[in-house]
């Protein structure tokens, strides 16, 4: 694979925690609305459903277990949930909420608004099940926070929402993309298949119809973006590996 670096340095991989930890409370959240339906799903139908490994749903049982949700395993059938059980109304601790209110402010540093938006949007229905001395306390951090850059050149993004669904969805896509040396608007028709973000900037990475490799564009140099229905296959595209291939780029897992 042909390693394209931007035309910044790269230092740092950030906010893949967050991803993760949200990622995965998801999909406990989806496979417990699944067991709700009084269906009984094996291992191998979830791993299908959410594309992550049989070991890893063994992992999400167990932790719904440890949460006591009483799930019951059918040997050779698969899993289920006891007859008779309701679940009951979420509940944060109040870490679990300093956390969520934090990540906030890590996702406004992102500087790409529909990201900021999205993520806004979810935190005010995450607040409203909230206990109300949390959402006091809650109220307070928030007036207590904040997020300092000396970086005067910032530019902002709006496309990275949807260029996650282009990813997840396989869609082929055409952008606008403005050059870096003399500004001059290039149109692409790619396949997005990876984002990063590295000094307040996103990347995106992706195979270039016109390139016929793979390239990276920074998100906030996008003017135009446009899901197509026509779909890409599966690159198997691996981030590790990709910076790997790139010397100059640190990987942070």
């Amino acid at each position: 694979m042909t390693c394209t670096t931007p035309d910044i340095s790269c230092h740092r991989i950030n906010y893949l925690c967050i991803k993760k930890v949200i990622s995965q409370l998801s999909r406990l959240i989806s496979i417990l609305t699944l067991l709700r339906s009084k269906r009984i799903l094996t291992a191998t139908e979830l791993s299908e459903r959410f594309d992550v490994s049989v070991r890893t749903i063994y992992r999400d049982i167990r932790k719904l277990e440890e949460s006591n949700i009483p799930v019951i395993t059918i040997e050779g059938r698969g899993y289920s949930l006891m007859d008779g059980y309701t679940v009951p109304p979420v509940q944060f601790t109040e870490k679990q909420a300093n956390a969520l209110i934090t990540a906030q402010y890590l996702v406004d540093k992102t500087n790409d608004l529909s990201l900021s938006k999205n993520y806004q949007d979810a935190l005010i229905k995450i607040k409203s099940v909230f206990r109300t001395s949390i959402q006091i306390k809650g109220e307070l951090l928030n007036s207590k926070i904040g997020i300092f850059d000396t970086k005067k050149d910032s530019v902002s993004s709006n496309a990275l929402s949807e260029i996650q669904l282009a990813i997840t969805n396989f869609s082929i896509t055409e952008i606008n993309y403005r050059k870096r040396n003399d500004s001059t608007i290039s149109f692409r028709k790619i396949e997005p298949c990876a984002i990063y973000s590295s000094q307040n900037y996103w990347i995106l990475l992706a195979w270039c119809h016109l390139r016929n490799d793979y390239r990276a564009f920074r998100i906030d140099r996008i003017q135009h973006f446009k899901i197509l229905e026509e779909k890409f296959g599966d690159h198997k595209f691996d981030l590790r590996n990709y910076f790997l291939s790139c010397p100059d780029i640190k990987y942070h897992p």
